[in-house]
């Protein structure tokens, strides 16, 4: 309850604070990429249940002569680049928190389509609602594995705390200025994650 008080008062501030600057982010939305300026899709929340995440859009709907999108490096252009590593495009996930559907730490929303890869021990990241920053991405976001990703959020799972929350809020600004760890190797974003290794080895607290 704690928790989740924490997070409707900030998320709630956030948003009045950071209107403007979302009313903005919306009106470049609209000129440099055009609609929709918001992007919608199903991710899996607590327990895997689905909810249906929100941001701003930071690619262009391109797509091939089967009707297919482009790959990602294609359709991302300099200004949805930018979103990204300011991390302006996570801003309405501010509105999921709101909702319930988040938390504002806790394991990153990943795909519907990766629910039955998971082991047991990471689909255990599940076990609490997703974040719009993490212990993942205060260590490395997209730089490192997808099994690195999951021990990490694991490790989340068993030491949350509001303190340890608080924490990693402050450590996510500093990694937003220093724009540290957007892309993982020469890939926008991460590669899709493809299945399961062993993650019995845990973390420790410093990674």
């Amino acid at each position: 309850m704690i928790k989740r008080l924490f997070d409707v008062s900030v998320a709630a501030l956030l948003l009045i604070v950071l209107s403007p600057v979302m009313l903005i982010v919306a009106i470049l939305v609209r000129w440099k990429l055009g609609s929709p300026v918001l992007f919608r899709q199903v991710r899996p929340g607590l327990d895997g249940q689905p909810f249906r995440l929100v941001k701003f859009r930071s690619m262009r709907d391109i797509r091939d002569a089967n009707g297919e999108l482009l790959p990602s490096a294609q359709r991302l252009t300099r200004f949805g680049s930018m979103l990204r590593s300011s991390s302006l495009d996570e801003l309405p996930e501010l509105w999921n928190v709101l909702l319930g559907d988040m938390s504002l730490v806790g394991p990153r929303p990943l795909l519907m389509d990766y629910l039955p890869l998971y082991t047991p021990e990471q689909f255990r990241r599940h076990e609490v609602r997703p974040g719009v920053t993490g212990w993942a991405q205060v260590n490395g976001r997209n730089a490192i594995s997808w099994e690195e990703k999951f021990l990490f959020d694991v490790w989340y799972v068993d030491h949350q705390s509001l303190r340890l929350d608080i924490w990693i809020l402050l450590l996510t600004v500093k990694k937003v200025f220093s724009r540290e760890g957007i892309s993982h190797a020469n890939e926008v974003g991460m590669p899709r994650f493809q299945g399961a290794k062993s993650t019995n080895n845990r973390i420790n607290e410093n990674g």
